[in-house]
C-alpha cells in the first residue's frame, strides 16, 4: 500500500547505480531488563558507495537541493533506535495500543521500521529518495512483515497525516533541517504521542535541543551505543519527544 502527499522536492535514484548489494544480519539486544526477546534481521543495502556517489542524478540531486545519498548505509543510529524500541516497547505499550502506527521519517534501508513490524506496529516507510522508500519496503517483506506503507516524503513538506509514534534514526545531521524537522513533529504527531529520535551525538546536537526548547516540546534523553565501523563501539542518545 501506499499514501500520497504533496512535496517540494523528491529523488529517485535509478536502479543502475545501486545495482550492487551488501547483506547484513542485524541482531537487536532487549537488554536485561526488557521483557522482550533478542531479534534477529537481514538487511540488504547498496554495496558500492562509489557507483552511487558518481552516478549523474546524484549529481544533479545535489546541485538542485544539496541531496546526497546517505539513505544507503545502515548506520549506527539505526541500531541504536531499534534496540531502544524494544528495549522500551512495554512502556511505550502503555499509551500505544498494538497496531499503532508509528512513521519512520529519513527511513533508509529501514531496519527501525522493521524493528516496529516485529513489535506489533502498523509501519509507514518514508524517505525523500523513493528508491530508499522501495529498499525499506523490499528489506520488510524479506523479513516476513506485510503491515507497512510506503510514502516519499521530504519532511519540509508535512503531509496531511497524524501518527502516535514518530521514529527517525540520525537526521539532524544538517542544522539546515533542523527548524523543519521541528514543526513536522508539531505537525505529524498526535497530541500524546511520542517521537523517538537517535543520533551518534553529532555536532548539531547543541542546535537541536536548543531548538526542542525553543518549541517548548518535552524532551527525555537516554545515552545509547550501537557496533560501528571496524568492530567499534558507536555511542550516542535517545531523545523521547512530546508535545
Amino acid at each position: 500500500m501506499s499514501v500520497t502527499s504533496n512535496q517540494p522536492f523528491l529523488h529517485a535514484t535509478p536502479a543502475e547505480a545501486v545495482s550492487q548489494l551488501t547483506h547484513q544480519t542485524v541482531e537487536i539486544s532487549a537488554g536485561k531488563a526488557s521483557l522482550q526477546k533478542n531479534r534477529t534481521f537481514q538487511i540488504a543495502y547498496p554495496g558500492n558507495a562509489d557507483q552511487l556517489l558518481d552516478h549523474p542524478s546524484t549529481q544533479a540531486a545535489f546541485n538542485a537541493d544539496e541531496y546526497m545519498p546517505y539513505w544507503a548505509e545502515l548506520w549506527p543510529a539505526a541500531h541504536m533506535l531499534g534496540t531502544a524500541l524494544v528495549a522500551q516497547q512495554t512502556e511505550l505499550s502503555k499509551t500505544l495500543p498494538n497496531g499503532s502506527t508509528a512513521l519512520e521519517i529519513g527511513c533508509g534501508v529501514g531496519l527501525p521500521g522493521i524493528v516496529a513490524l516485529s513489535l506489533g506496529y502498523h509501519v509507514i516507510f518514508s524517505d525523500y529518495d523513493a528508491t530508499a522508500v522501495d529498499f525499506a519496503a523490499r528489506n520488510a517483506t524479506a523479513n516476513g512483515f506485510d503491515n507497512f506503507e510506503t510514502l516519499p516524503l521530504d519532511w519540509r513538506t508535512p503531509p496531511h497525516l497524524q501518527v502516535p509514534l514518530i521514529l527517525a534514526a540520525d537526521v539532524i545531521y544538517e542544522e539546515r533541517n533542523i527548524g523543519a524537522l521541528i514543526t513536522f513533529i508539531q505537525t505529524v504527531l498526535s497530541p500524546t504521542g511520542i517521537c523517538l529520535l537517535s543520533d551518534p551525538d553529532r555536532s548539531t546536537k547543541g542546535g537541536f535541543c536548543h531548538a526542542l526548547k525553543r518549541a517548548k516540546l518535552k524532551v527525555e534523553k537516554q545515552k545509547a551505543a550501537a557496533p560501528g565501523p571496524n568492530e567499534r563501539v558507536v555511542t550516542g542518545t535517545i531523545y523521547r519527544i512530546r508535545l
